[in-house]
């Protein structure tokens, strides 16, 4: 391994002529690729020459490209004619993971609107918010959202297109998605799509305030999309013997999708990038470990991509070092931070593996720091080197950069950025300044340039005026035995003003008593860091679609 040949292989693939070439604008705007597509209908239509090979695998479901853009274009074709819709006007979405989710997304990109994806783990209130907030004009969504909001749609006589819906009469405002793939498609003309307009609200996790919509364009998007791209070229050169093994095994490229598409992992990296690059996506309704290791086992998955508690649950299972997962060459982690013995796990047992983890927020589009192959078996922990369009900055201010080593807020300028928040001026002005993003989190640039993530602004427990990072915490006792999920938190003190509350899960033959776990800590962390109170808890701890632990309801139930 040396970093000097992969700086090297890094210059030549954004050089002047290079397929990833970078422009650095004289005006001081950020970097961006030259040859990046202009909007998203060029990033879609990228996948028409797939043909009849085989694109999307959902329970009894399995459809071509062909097949894929066939039902597009009439679905696209059926919401002008019906609902006459109008460039830049909104259309939500709110489904668990299948085809028509992914059907949907392209034919609202054809006719030019804004697709406003919802979190469809929300229960009504979210989903009224996000249809509200949004003005979408037109729902699309499967009978257990259309079940949840039917008063609020009835009420509303919202446009609504629903899939999967049983034998019977929909309202009268209602139209049933199967019937408009099938009807005749008569061709509109292309619409023009300027690279600014907005191409999507993507509603944020909202774990302790309503969900604010991030609004990106077309152009933000599709540098997001080709920064994935070259993430895959650079890894490509940086680790040849990996990608050998893969090329030289035969076996299609295929990704298993487990992570909701109404998130950037899922979105960004997994559909749109597959629609591009011609793999097969085998999409998951949800999140199963046993499911999972069947399916990979069953259709031949290349690739995984999860939230590390995924991960962990793969690892941790014994048909992961069998045969089933012969073709699984590809790992990679995101949505949160990663223990090492999560990272250990990883490449003891699949020695050959392409790991790779990132960094980036809903906010960027996905993107900030990547790595993946042999450096992130130099560096397992880190979230990699910033791509080549990202700036990153460490430091209460962006124009002050801190020196290498130094922890502080993360800052990030990229052409990826959002737009705004949806009709929140204010938020939008404290979250973007001067063209950088406030990520919230914490972190450092090394000496060798490698991002690492240490917590959340937010997430950082005052005690006493010592500052303690809840992820520092919860990173270290995953390493324990018996540890299968842990969220750290400030609690109340009279004396100290905030302690540091611990949750750990685990099966209950094997899940530590309070004074281990203390001791545990104690002996890798300094001893204010040490838990005041360590809760027990034989149920996995509550999540959001994204993977993120929901800290506020789950203190709730502990103090009740």
């Amino acid at each position: 391994m040396s970093i000097e040949r992969w700086q090297t292989a890094w210059r030549q693939l954004i050089a002047p002529g290079a397929p990833f070439e970078v422009v650095t604008p004289n005006d001081g705007a950020p970097r961006y690729f030259r040859h990046a597509p202009r909007n998203l209908l060029q990033v879609i239509d990228a996948g028409r020459v797939h043909g009849d090979r085989e694109f999307l695998i959902w329970q009894t479901q399995r459809l071509t490209f062909n097949q894929f853009f066939d039902q597009v274009d009439r679905l696209a074709e059926q919401m002008v004619a019906q609902f006459d819709l109008q460039p830049g006007e909104r259309v939500a979405i709110a489904m668990r993971n299948q085809p028509a989710w992914l059907v949907a997304f392209a034919a609202i990109q054809q006719c030019g609107g804004v697709c406003v994806p919802l979190n469809s783990w929300g229960l009504r209130d979210e989903l009224q918010h996000g249809l509200q907030d949004s003005g979408s004009r037109v729902l699309l969504c499967d009978e257990a959202r259309f079940n949840t909001l039917a008063e609020d749609l009835r009420r509303e006589q919202r446009a609504t297109i629903v899939v999967g819906a049983r034998d019977g009469v929909l309202p009268e405002y209602c139209l049933r998605f199967e019937d408009l793939i099938i009807a005749p498609a008569a061709p509109f003309p292309a619409r023009p799509i300027d690279p600014e307009q907005a191409a999507l609200i993507l509603y944020t996790s909202g774990t302790t305030s309503r969900a604010k919509g991030v609004v990106s364009s077309h152009r933000a998007i599709s540098q997001a999309l080709f920064a994935l791209d070259f993430q895959g070229a650079f890894c490509a050169m940086s680790s040849p013997e990996r990608i050998g093994v893969v090329i030289n095994s035969g076996y299609l490229p295929t990704i298993l999708a487990a992570v909701p598409m109404f998130h950037v992992s899922g979105l960004h990296a997994q559909f749109l990038s597959a629609l591009r690059g011609g793999r097969r996506l085998l999409l998951m309704y949800k999140w199963d470990v046993e499911h999972a290791l069947d399916l990979i086992r069953d259709e031949r998955c290349t690739q995984f991509n999860g939230a590390p508690v995924m991960m962990q649950q793969l690892l941790a299972s014994p048909r992961f070092a069998s045969e089933h997962t012969a073709s699984l060459f590809g790992l990679g982690l995101g949505g949160g931070a990663s223990s090492a013995g999560v990272l250990d796990n990883m490449l003891r047992l699949k020695p050959e593996v392409i790991g790779g983890a990132g960094y980036g927020l809903t906010e960027s589009n996905g993107i900030g720091a990547a790595i993946g192959g042999d450096p992130f078996v130099y560096k397992p922990a880190s979230a990699g080197w910033a791509l080549p369009i990202v700036d990153i900055r460490i430091g209460d201010d962006p124009h002050q950069a801190q020196s290498a080593g130094a922890r502080g807020l993360i800052w990030l300028r990229s052409p990826t950025l959002m737009s705004a928040y949806w009709n929140l001026p204010e938020a939008t002005s404290h979250c973007l300044r001067d063209g950088w993003l406030d990520t919230g989190d914490i972190g450092y640039l090394d000496d060798e340039g490698f991002l690492t993530i240490t917590g959340r602004v937010k997430e950082l427990i005052n005690r006493g005026g010592e500052k303690i990072s809840a992820a520092e915490i919860e990173t270290c006792i995953l390493d324990m035995p018996g540890v299968l999920e842990a969220a750290a938190f400030a609690i109340a003190d009279p004396l100290l003003g905030e302690v540091v509350g611990l949750a750990v899960h685990g099966q209950a033959s094997s899940l530590p008593q309070e004074p281990q776990v203390c001791a545990f800590i104690a002996e890798r962390l300094a001893a204010y860091k040490v838990p005041a109170r360590v809760y027990r808890l034989l149920d996995p701890l509550p999540r959001n679609a994204t993977g993120k632990v929901l800290k506020a309801h789950m203190q709730e139930n502990l103090d009740a």
